[in-house]
């Protein structure tokens, strides 16, 4: 008899009403899998896009999944079984990852769901200092901030770009984080304070007296003054907002710095970076276990913290995207499993 469990799951793309809370079979895990008890789950932005059907992309980059499909990358839980050859995880350890990304983005990782399968190669020990409902916030937007400013992890071909993305060395430099409230802002402020940075974060003022105290040494609210105007000679701009006009960050960089995109769809500045001598930059954040191990020891310490949003049980997961529709995020949206 198949065992089964419950899940959100969708059966058409549209909006936050698409997703249905109902059974599904319970995945088993393969050889090389570990098949975790959800915890909690939380969101990230391509959870967003594949519910709407990723319609901002042009027709032939669509996708066309076999539905139903279930969506979420980001997990916390215990482990409940174990696939063949699988020797470093053992029943009732408590775990995180983020699951098959992006090999899975098109189809749905399966993370809003009681029961997830996730790669071994992908998963890692959960902070025993931190609960789940941390744990299940960091890992997409942590992995984000360590890919981009620690190290990268893995030579996959970068689909943004004909080279290699390329950390580089923030001790004793000057770093402006645009989005600095956000899931990777609020962590990419903390990882470059944690690698001896000067840290600049730009966010809407309610951020404010977060931000100084993760570190920040300096707080631009946009709303009231452009960040362009208001910073100078910055030797890194990591830009978590894209959208029009990052081309602007160029104006505060110095000659031989650098310009970080976390998503650069729509940046036209390349010719301009080129004559600035600014190297201008971006990867597609990747599961790793293994970098989840080494991050965890600073969410384990203290040394960065996970700030959580709000929380919605996942029967409720509708109501939690249209938490994230209307933005305006302070740090990550979680849901609750059990």
């Amino acid at each position: 008899m198949t065992e089964m469990m419950r899940a959100v799951r969708l059966h058409e793309f549209g909006g936050p009403e698409v997703l249905l809370y109902e059974d599904a079979r319970r995945p088993v895990a393969a050889r090389g899998e570990v098949l975790v008890r959800v915890h909690a789950a939380s969101i990230n932005p391509p959870d967003l896009y594949l519910r709407d059907g990723y319609r901002a992309l042009p027709s032939e980059w669509q996708p066309h999944p076999a539905f139903p499909l279930i969506l979420g990358t980001d997990v916390s839980g215990i482990v409940a079984a174990i696939g063949d050859s699988v020797s470093e995880f053992h029943l009732g350890d408590e775990v995180y990852a983020m699951v098959r990304f992006p090999q899975d983005v098109m189809k749905g990782s399966s993370a809003y769901a009681e029961y997830v399968c996730v790669p071994a190669s992908e998963l890692a020990l959960k902070p025993v200092g931190i609960d789940h409902l941390q744990a299940a916030g960091a890992p997409m937007s942590l992995l984000t901030a360590w890919q981009f400013l620690v190290e990268l992890g893995h030579d996959a071909a970068n689909p943004f770009q004909s080279f290699p993305h390329v950390p580089v060395p923030l001790e004793g430099k000057t770093v402006l984080v645009n989005g600095a409230g956000g899931g990777v802002g609020h962590l990419a402020v903390q990882v470059a304070k944690w690698k001896g940075a000067r840290v600049i974060a730009v966010a809407s003022g309610k951020h404010e007296a977060l931000l100084h105290d993760l570190g920040a040494d300096q707080f631009i609210d946009y709303t009231k003054i452009s960040p362009e105007t208001a910073a100078q000679d910055v030797d890194l701009v990591i830009d978590a907002v894209g959208g029009s006009n990052m081309e602007r960050f160029l104006n505060v960089i110095k000659p031989g710095g650098a310009l970080f995109l976390v998503n650069p769809v729509g940046f036209s500045g390349q010719d301009d970076a080129a004559a600035r001598g600014i190297t201008v930059s971006s990867t597609q954040v990747r599961s790793n276990g293994a970098q989840l191990a080494e991050a965890g020891r600073l969410l384990d310490d203290g040394t960065i913290r996970v700030v959580i949003d709000s929380t919605f049980p996942l029967t409720d997961a509708s109501a939690a995207h249209e938490r994230a529709s209307r933005g305006g995020l302070q740090g990550k949206i979680v849901l609750i499993a059990g």
